[in-house]
């Protein structure tokens, strides 16, 4: 039964009205018209090629677009697939609660975890509550805390980006919303317990990068991992947001010649880059494939790889001890940009 609920993006559209037609004949097969079975089966063959040829060829803002796509698997889900007996732990024991940034205690495949994840809310009012996945810096000041917690009783960290960024306000920044990232990303890089991180959609900025320094680094197929977004980009470079999509192409958000970026006068801004580029310059470990049409789409299978992923992981990880720990996670960041493949 097609989902007449579901959202599509603008380049979908062409698929969005096969599965209304699909929908519209599930619906007579119900009455007393003439069987219409041949004819669905034609149409959903039809919309499975058109899907798979859509996300075969994403061009840089339809990849910005499907990982800001609403119905993608945000922190709740995984958590709720992933994480047994979760105990939500609140604050930063400074200033206050900030829900943008969950975390808490839980058990993983029968291992005991802390799990720290941006949360984006799906509704109206839990993205409101959520800020959008944007924290404060009392978010990243409890995500140090837990950390804390962590190393004092020997558990791994899990975390989960998914964020445009940190909240840019003003009660942000009076409260010390740089030096709060710094601080988060300097505890993520001297953690004494393994740390693995999973980009499930947006990975933006410091805001991402304050819990993404890990000794592990895995992002979804469709998720994106950049310096700032296009918006922000836009807004820099030509004084007008609404030039997103002309900054997402120059951001090279889909794969780019490696060597012609490198040389490129659009280097300084050259930042944001796919799985399969950000894979290739060491910038993260991993990348997890996602089904056809994307996680929106499949989250449960979605979910599932990305457990099988972070066990493996954990697994290896968990015979290192705290110095080897943080050696590997040093070496591994200071490698970053010192070559490009093919260079």
């Amino acid at each position: 039964m097609s989902d007449p609920t579901r959202t599509y993006l603008d380049f979908e559209r062409p698929l969005a009205e096969l599965e209304a037609k699909i929908e519209e004949l599930e619906s007579l097969a119900g009455e007393d018209s003439p069987d219409t079975a041949e004819e669905t089966a034609r149409l959903r063959q039809k919309a499975s090629e058109q899907l798979a040829a859509l996300y075969s060829k994403l061009d840089p803002w339809r990849k910005t677009l499907v990982a800001r796509h609403p119905e993608r698997p945000h922190f709740r889900d995984y958590r709720k697939a992933l994480i047994e007996d979760f105990e939500e732990l609140c604050g930063d024991r400074r200033f206050s609660e900030d829900a943008a940034i969950v975390g808490g205690l839980g058990r993983f495949r029968g291992r005991s975890v802390v799990v720290i994840g941006h949360e984006k809310g799906h509704d109206t009012e839990t993205r409101i509550k959520h800020n959008f996945g944007m924290a404060r810096p009392e978010g990243y000041r409890k995500a140090i805390r837990l950390m804390d917690l962590a190393e004092k009783f020997n558990l791994p960290v899990l975390t989960f980006v998914d964020t445009a960024g940190a909240y840019p306000g003003l009660g942000a920044e009076e409260r010390g919303q740089s030096e709060a990232i710094a601080r988060s990303t300097e505890r993520c890089l001297t953690l004494g317990t393994p740390l693995i991180s999973t980009i499930t959609g947006e990975g933006g900025s410091g805001g991402a990068v304050a819990l993404a320094s890990a000794n592990v680094v895995m992002m979804l197929e469709h998720s994106i991992y950049s310096v700032i977004s296009p918006e922000g980009c836009a807004s820099i470079l030509w004084k007008d947001s609404a030039r997103s999509k002309d900054a997402a192409v120059a951001m090279k958000v889909t794969a780019p010649d490696l060597l012609a970026m490198k040389r490129s006068k659009d280097a300084a801004v050259a930042m944001k880059v796919t799985a399969p580029d950000l894979l290739a310059m060491k910038i993260v470990d991993q990348v997890i494939p996602e089904p056809i049409g994307g996680a929106h789409r499949h989250a449960a299978a979605t979910m599932t790889s990305v457990g099988n992923a972070i066990e493996k992981h954990l697994g290896q990880l968990e015979q290192m001890d705290a110095k080897a720990l943080r050696q590997q996670r040093r070496e591994r960041f200071l490698a970053i940009g010192r070559t490009l493949p093919g260079a």
